[in-house]
């Protein structure tokens, strides 16, 4: 790359971050699926609650279920993904007993 050119930074670009698990700025790849959801907590440190409602279909009963998948996800500092945010979860490597996916784009944010 020339020290002419101009590079388009996105949001998540800007912010420095330090954090080696992170999937944009570290060394974590990304494999398999790749989901929506909403976070739906962010107590623990860098490590967000991404629910999923799913539906799935009773034929003894032809009536439909509605259920939700709650997936452990690497918030990493750079991300700052906050109760109520849509984000875009991909899998990684198993980061911790039961982190394996980490949050790649903040889709909307939460308004306070």
């Amino acid at each position: 790359m020339h020290v002419s050119e101009k590079v388009e930074l996105s949001q998540s670009d800007c912010i420095e971050c330090m954090d080696i698990r992170c999937p944009v700025h570290g060394s974590v790849k990304t494999r398999g699926s790749e989901m929506e959801g909403i976070v739906v907590s962010s107590k623990a440190r860098k490590t967000v609650i991404v629910e999923r409602p799913y539906t799935v279909y009773l034929s003894k009963y032809e009536r439909s279920l509605r259920k939700r998948s709650r997936i452990a996800a690497h918030n990493p500092e750079c991300m700052n993904a906050v109760m109520g945010d849509a984000v875009v979860i991909a899998e990684t490597r198993r980061l911790s007993k039961t982190k394996s996916f980490a949050v790649t784009k903040v889709i909307k944010k939460e308004i306070e």
